[in-house]
């Protein structure tokens, strides 16, 4: 499909076309499908609202990611006692400090799995979670969608032509990279002893119910 295909098909799914294109592209681990596309060429439909585009985009990115989040987080019940013992520092730390991660890697144009998958297995809060990912997202996909609407379709036609064009080896390279990095990333989040790297410098995660005064706090 040409890009003036690629613009009248987009351009006519609509809301839920634009949320469900979302979801679908986001739920899928290793693989990266970047839903910028639909972004902007929904963007340069002068018969939808950019700001609803984005957010029936970040509606559904955020339902995936949080699905992938939630999985990795009962997914930790299958973890030995011993194993959740030395990711004790590391869950208290992401307590404090998670959702600045969270908001990062929504708003960058990364495999931001690697980041939603160990907060989740730490146990970082679900309600936390929803809400850093959702205004990353969001903050992602105005970005995009004023951009389309100000630097206008020329502009963009060649940002898409250029992505067709590398789309299939980006996809293999990225793929192949995130699940390498993930792996390493799961490797050390399990068999590093955190009381010795986290308890050096922040020793207030040390503490065995740190995770439950943070919650009585709030």
């Amino acid at each position: 499909m040409d890009i003036q295909g690629i613009l009248t098909y987009f351009g006519n799914v609509g809301y839920i076309g634009i949320f469900i294109i979302s979801f679908l592209g986001s739920i899928l681990i290793f693989i990266p499908v970047p839903y910028f596309p639909i972004l902007i060429t929904s963007a340069l439909n002068k018969e939808l609202d950019p700001n609803m585009i984005a957010l029936s985009a970040t509606i559904g990115a955020v339902l995936a990611k949080s699905s992938i989040f939630i999985a990795s987080y009962y997914g930790r019940n299958l973890l030995s006692k011993k194993t959740k013992s030395k990711i004790l520092p590391l869950q208290n730390f992401l307590a404090k400090y998670g959702g600045l991660a969270a908001f990062i890697a929504a708003l960058l144009p990364v495999p931001d799995d690697l980041v939603y998958i160990p907060l989740g297995i730490a146990k970082y809060s679900i309600k936390k979670f929803v809400l850093f990912t959702f205004f990353g997202k969001l903050l992602y996909g105005l970005i995009i969608v004023w951009g389309a609407v100000i630097l206008g379709r020329p502009v963009m036609e060649q940002i898409l032509l250029f992505s067709n064009a590398n789309n299939q080896f980006t996809v293999i390279l990225i793929a192949g990279l995130t699940i390498g990095l993930l792996i390493l990333i799961l490797f050390f989040t399990f068999k590093v002893d955190w009381t010795k790297i986290i308890g050096k410098w922040f020793p207030w995660a040390l503490d065995n119910d740190f995770d439950e005064k943070h919650k009585n706090k709030k």
